[in-house]
């Protein structure tokens, strides 16, 4: 075998090697193009629902704000006569939902809200179910926030509703959304 034959084979090989591969990177990519999905029509009503969520949510903000004030320009003697009858608490149903002893108005039946959290509330004056029930989510971020950056990443949005459970003695109705929203989430 002579010197100059397998000089030509040296350029021959290197050069067919690049052809083939710039052949199949070109098909290849190619293919991949035909994969492209246009989703901008859902991003756009994804993005419409959001904005008639919000307001949504800004129109009852405003309604639960009348209410509120509506409320406080009655007069006490009024509200007394209005207000029902205190519940009686029935430690044995409460027991039998959750399966363990409840105390009355203890706070960390609340899914959400556990002994340190509780205390935040009592520092407020909160101590029974009936008052959480009746307190607004913005004044218990307000007790939240008064513990520090800690106690921020806690939710309160459900906590009046499940007090209320509580307080009117709704334990299985509790129990069932305790479960259904775990962490109170939803």
């Amino acid at each position: 075998m002579n010197f100059e034959n397998l000089n030509i084979w040296c350029w021959i090989i290197p050069a067919l090697v690049g052809i083939i591969s710039g052949i199949l990177g070109y098909l290849i990519g190619k293919g991949k193009d035909s994969t492209y999905v246009d989703n901008s029509e859902e991003l756009k009503a994804l993005e419409e629902k959001n904005e008639k969520l919000k307001a949504d949510l800004e129109a009852c903000q405003k309604k639960i704000k009348t209410v509120g004030s509506t409320s406080k320009s009655k007069s006490a003697a009024s509200l007394a006569a209005a207000a029902p009858a205190a519940i009686a608490f029935d430690a044995n149903a409460a027991k039998v939902a959750f399966g363990k002893k409840i105390k009355q108005d203890d706070l960390k039946v609340v899914e959400g809200i556990g002994p340190k959290i509780e205390g935040l509330f009592h520092n407020f004056g909160i101590k029974t179910w009936k008052a959480l029930s009746e307190t607004s989510v913005d004044k218990c971020q307000e007790v939240l926030n008064s513990g520090g950056d800690r106690y921020r990443i806690h939710d309160p949005a459900s906590w009046p509703m499940q007090s209320k459970m509580a307080y009117e003695g709704a334990w299985k109705k509790l129990i069932k959304w305790q479960d259904e929203h775990k962490g109170g989430k939803f």
